[in-house]
């Protein structure tokens, strides 16, 4: 089943049941006969992290906290708040600063200049210390009230659960318009049927959200990377309110920018692991293209006594010749720097969901305690 097929039954499962799921929280269903199964070694603690980036948000702030702290307050588990002021030239951190010396569970990161948005994701996920991770804009556009049904609908079996803005209160022209042809074109590219990549609330393991690394402006491609690193994603419904204080900090003019940053993403996602695939195949084409007319024109100089050497197609074959060549020596080059990359920092080209291993032979096993400490979670089946 392809990725299109995979979440448009996952978006139909969640509008079927809504927030009354066949399913308990976090609880999985031994059938009869089968060895239960105890979930060890994992290195995030049970709660929920919320990572909220704020940018000149002095009139949100303090209503975003409050809403937030009181949904999360509402789940009966350990929680944390982290708030990103990405470089604010208004009040911002100096009202978080306020919130934060009266509530342990608050923590405010301060930038020392503007990185972005995605910088700022990037650093709250860094910072996150619990199993579920939640990421939610401080302008007050994003519901809260969502968190509850989102973090209960992932511990169903879900990696990533994604918003959908549906009855989005923003202009149409500036706003939803260019928003709804980016996400045709993110879809159509990576293959990662969704709605609304733009929705900045979502919900997510923590070992997705930290697994996932961050550059440019792609905090709105996360769907598409964590289903390279095989998520399960499912995407459902959001309320989504008016901006009551402050104004938006995109416009129409990030359209450029979103097709640059899909370009790379589109590389990443199916050729940074294997670069000469990319490379080789233009190459392959570029040479077979000007072989192929270097041989049309000797045919001509031999068979019919056509002059070759003033001929435009002499210069135009031998030049695409020379670019196949050059696109190969490329996708080698790539290659040994994705293999450098790769092997300098350990890095594995895989990522595994769980170690299956029987207790008492744990001596025979041959799933090294190095690739365990890059699985996603190790079970024990105890007998």
């Amino acid at each position: 089943m392809d990725n299109t097929a995979r979440i448009q039954r996952d978006s139909e499962v969640s509008a079927r049941y809504g927030s009354s799921l066949p399913f308990t929280a976090s609880t999985r269903v031994d059938r009869e006969g089968e060895p239960r199964l105890f979930t060890s070694g994992t290195s995030y603690k049970p709660g929920v992290s919320v990572v909220i980036p704020v940018y000149n948000e002095e009139g949100n702030v303090a209503e975003s906290y409050r809403e937030v702290s009181e949904v999360m307050q509402t789940l009966g588990e350990p929680y944390e708040l982290i708030f990103v002021d990405d470089g604010s030239k208004d009040r911002t951190l100096e009202l978080l600063k306020g919130l934060a010396a009266h509530d342990s569970t608050l923590r405010v990161v301060e930038f020392r200049r503007n990185f972005g948005q995605t910088a700022a994701m990037a650093a709250g996920f860094h910072l996150t210390v619990y199993d579920t991770v939640v990421a939610l804009d401080g302008d007050l556009q994003n519901d809260p009230a969502e968190i509850p049904g989102m973090v209960k609908l992932l511990r169903t079996g879900y990696d990533l659960v994604a918003g959908w803005r549906k009855h989005r209160r923003d202009k149409f022209i500036s706003r939803k318009l260019p928003s709804k042809i980016a996400n045709k074109i993110i879809s159509f590219t990576t293959r990662v049927a969704l709605h609304d990549y733009g929705c900045t609330l979502k919900v997510m393991r923590g070992d997705i959200a930290r697994g996932i690394r961050l550059y440019g402006e792609m905090h709105r491609f996360i769907p598409a990377l964590a289903d390279e690193m095989g998520a399960r994603i499912i995407e459902v419904p959001v309320n989504h309110r008016e901006r009551k204080f402050g104004s938006s900090k995109y416009g129409i003019s990030r359209t450029l920018r979103v097709v640059l940053d899909l370009m790379t993403v589109k590389f990443l996602l199916g050729y940074s692991k294997r670069p000469i695939h990319l490379f080789g195949t233009l190459g392959l084409l570029t040479t077979g293209a000007g072989a192929a007319v270097l041989s049309l024109i000797t045919w001509q100089r031999m068979v019919m006594s056509i002059p070759m050497g003033s001929r435009p197609l002499l210069a135009l074959g031998v030049m695409l010749c020379i670019i196949g060549l050059q696109f190969l020596v490329f996708g080698l080059l790539a290659e040994m720097l994705a293999r450098t990359y790769y092997e300098s920092q350990n890095k594995r080209t895989y990522v595994i969901r769980h170690v299956w291993r029987s207790a008492p032979h744990e001596e025979h096993s041959n799933v090294t305690r190095d690739d365990e400490e890059w699985s996603e979670s190790s079970r024990v089946i105890r007998r």
